[in-house]
């Protein structure tokens, strides 16, 4: 874990955000139960609040159904909040067109879920492949850099195998090198080890945080495992949708 302090203007910063999901309501709300409404409504994010710097990896932690996928969502652009801002590299993420939002999670964004999320027809290879089809090179230069991500995450060899054919720790080392094939400034992970054993979370971990800083991406890396959030340069915590606390890795290490 890197105990540098990151003090540089944000690359990514959200303001005051709240997000509820549930019926659609008129004026006359229901009275509130932690994160529920008696109206059929739940408040997902109620004010939160982060920032990610170049570079940084920081893990924001709590217990399930704390907001964390909704928060990693809203800084994705993948959902809208209700309220408050996101802003990446002076845009803000919240106002943006979804044409625009979608070239950014091709381009600037790598999102990874608990899951992996590869597409069950196609080979490791052009899995990892796609992004870079997508926006516009040719398949050989393609699939020669998809190779090259699959050996720097320990894969290689598995190239012709379909996801079905994988361990979880191996499809989920696709699943990472298809996220970051494009370059991007950010990669989103969200709980990429929550269905895996202790062994592969630990390779897919060091695999993610070594890459990351061999390459300056940044990572906001959604778990509820403290082993997990251990890897972060800096930890926030969310409770109730709100954020409750952040302690920086030289804390972490003198806690742990």
């Amino acid at each position: 874990m890197s105990s540098s302090t990151h003090r540089t203007t944000p690359i990514l910063a959200a303001r005051g955000l709240s997000r509820t999901y549930g019926r659609t309501h008129n004026k006359t709300h229901g009275k509130t139960h932690g994160n529920a409404h008696d109206d059929g409504r739940t408040r997902a994010l109620r004010g939160a609040s982060v920032e990610l710097h170049a570079g940084e990896i920081l893990a924001v932690t709590g217990a399930s159904g704390s907001g964390k996928s909704t928060l990693l969502h809203c800084l994705a652009g993948i959902v809208r909040p209700d309220e408050g801002s996101v802003v990446y590299a002076e845009q803000r993420l919240d106002q943006l067109s979804e044409e625009r939002l979608s070239e950014l999670r091709r381009t600037e964004f790598g999102v990874v879920f608990q899951f992996g999320q590869l597409i069950a027809e196609l080979t490791a290879l052009d899995n990892v492949a796609l992004p870079l089809l997508l926006a516009g090179a040719s398949r050989k230069a393609s699939h020669e850099r998809a190779g090259e991500w699959l050996e720097r995450f320990g894969v290689r060899g598995q190239e012709a195998l379909r996801p079905g054919e994988m361990s979880g720790g191996q499809a989920q080392r696709v699943s990472l090198a298809r996220a970051l094939v494009t370059g991007p400034k950010i990669v989103f992970a969200d709980e990429p080890t929550g269905a895996l054993d202790s062994l592969a979370s630990e390779q897919v971990m060091t695999a993610l945080t070594h890459t990351a800083r061999e390459t300056g991406t940044a990572v906001l890396l959604i778990t509820h495992d403290a082993q997990v959030a251990a890897y972060a340069d800096r930890e926030v915590s969310l409770r109730d949708g709100v954020v409750v606390g952040s302690v920086d890795a030289a804390s972490l290490e003198v806690a742990r």
